[in-house]
């Protein structure tokens, strides 16, 4: 499926590049980059899709995500969401998102306190319980939200990703950062907005020795209607 993604470029944004690499040559599609003080996405119609990268937006200063929040693009962001435009949050993506009321939750400091960058196996959508190899890089990574947030979550099949072992087992020892219920990666009730921290854009290329990240972007958002999985 041809449509066309916007990738918004932060100051501090270290993943708009692996991502557009990722999409452009090695997905085939369309991309156009976004600066954050521009605010026109008329060229995007709602079968297109804006992705909000990895990196340090605005440096990390306050909380993650929490000044990115408020630039120029992100307020056409939030309309085109609205609107059922699709949007993609990758780690500082996901912490954007969740701050700008996109999706549920925070984004809080790994419970072991220090940056985390390894690769890690997660399963949900598109991994049809065949557990996905995919990096990880962050510090403040351990996703949280209230019981009855998380419960609502788990009703309406909104986790879409859950860090697991490798042989497909989600267990404590395989929650890299302590994130509640091993959650990876969620999505908004429409499912038009979706949110994980590890990093697809990573694992996509043959080079690199491992492409499981190609069936995450296919699968959430070149699909017309991705399923979201609850797991057990």
């Amino acid at each position: 499926m041809q449509m066309k993604f916007g990738i918004v470029v932060f100051p501090g944004s270290n993943c708009d590049r692996d991502m557009q690499d990722a999409l452009q040559n090695d997905l085939g599609q369309e991309v156009v980059m976004l600066w954050h003080k521009d605010k026109d996405l008329s060229a995007f119609s709602t079968d297109d899709c804006i992705i909000l990268p990895g990196g340090f937006s605005y440096g990390d200063y306050m909380r993650c995500g929490a000044i990115a929040r408020f630039s120029p693009m992100m307020q056409s962001v939030i309309e085109f969401a609205n609107r059922g435009g699709k949007v993609f949050g990758v780690c500082n993506g996901f912490q954007i998102l969740c701050e700008s009321h996109l999706l549920p939750g925070v984004l809080m400091r790994n419970t072991n306190q220090q940056y985390i960058c390894r690769n890690i196996y997660i399963k949900g959508v598109g991994s049809e319980n065949k557990p996905l190899k995919i990096p990880i890089a962050h510090g403040e990574g351990r996703y949280y939200a209230d019981e009855a947030t998380l419960d609502k979550l788990e009703r309406n099949n909104q986790v879409i990703y859950r860090y697991c072992d490798e042989n497909g087992l989600i267990t404590p020892q395989a929650n890299p950062n302590g994130a509640s219920r091993n959650i990876a990666g969620i999505t908004n009730e429409t499912r038009n907005v979706f949110g994980m921290m590890p990093h697809p854009e990573r694992a996509c290329s043959p080079a690199l020795g491992n492409v499981d990240g190609r069936i995450i972007l296919q699968t959430l958002l070149m699909a017309k209607q991705p399923e979201a999985l609850a797991l057990a």
